[in-house]
């Protein structure tokens, strides 16, 4: 078990990151929200997953301990593998997925790509006494710290489509989105993770 990762950004993708630990280069699965918070050449500090397969190894990184155990966790529903509990992070934050698993919002649950009423219905059946409440454990979303994957938009339409959206709904999506995008006085930077979410309760609209 790989319980975290700890070195310099090397590289970074719409689905991803390369950290390099002790001279080795290791790729790290990660959400648009992680991923936001990386830059390359910066350290990075993540928490991670591995998930053993007959032919591959995978390993997925998050920025917090709280959100590493509500992947794993989500993964002992059935019908949920590790991309989906992936997809759920990238779309809902640890504390919204325990609100609504534990109020039963079927509504929220099926914001995520890949996952129907049936589906949502069996998750808060599976895991209503095994996420815990919302509250104290839970932590803030991660902000856009720069342009680390050359800027939101690529990011989002990226995620969407690694969602399972095709190419003209992302670009859409994105479109759509836009305006909530623009920097204020201060040059703050868009939240990555925020404007995927919009992007997804557009598409779930349509």
């Amino acid at each position: 078990m790989i319980a975290s990762v700890r070195g310099a950004v090397t590289a970074l993708a719409p689905d991803g990151a390369v950290v390099e630990v002790g001279g080795v280069g290791l790729q790290v699965q990660c959400t648009p929200g992680t991923l936001a918070s990386l830059r390359i050449g910066d350290t990075a500090a993540l928490a991670t997953s591995l998930v053993v397969r007959e032919d591959s190894l995978t390993l997925y990184g998050f920025v917090s301990d709280d959100e590493r155990a509500v992947f794993e966790l989500l993964q002992t529903a059935t019908g949920v593998g590790p991309r989906l509990a992936q997809a759920m992070l990238a779309v809902h934050a640890p504390d919204a997925l325990r609100r609504m698993v534990s109020t039963e919002d079927l509504t929220g649950l099926c914001q995520v790509p890949g996952i129907g009423r049936k589906g949502a219905q069996r998750i808060v059946l599976e895991l209503r006494d095994r996420l815990g409440p919302a509250g104290p454990y839970g932590h803030p979303p991660v902000t856009a710290q720069g342009s680390a994957g050359g800027g939101w938009q690529p990011q989002v339409h990226a995620a969407l489509l690694g969602l399972g959206w095709s190419t003209r709904e992302a670009d859409e999506a994105v479109l759509a989105v836009a305006a909530d995008a623009e920097t204020i006085d201060d040059g703050a930077t868009p939240d990555v993770g925020a404007l995927l979410r919009a992007a997804l309760q557009t598409l779930s609209r349509g």
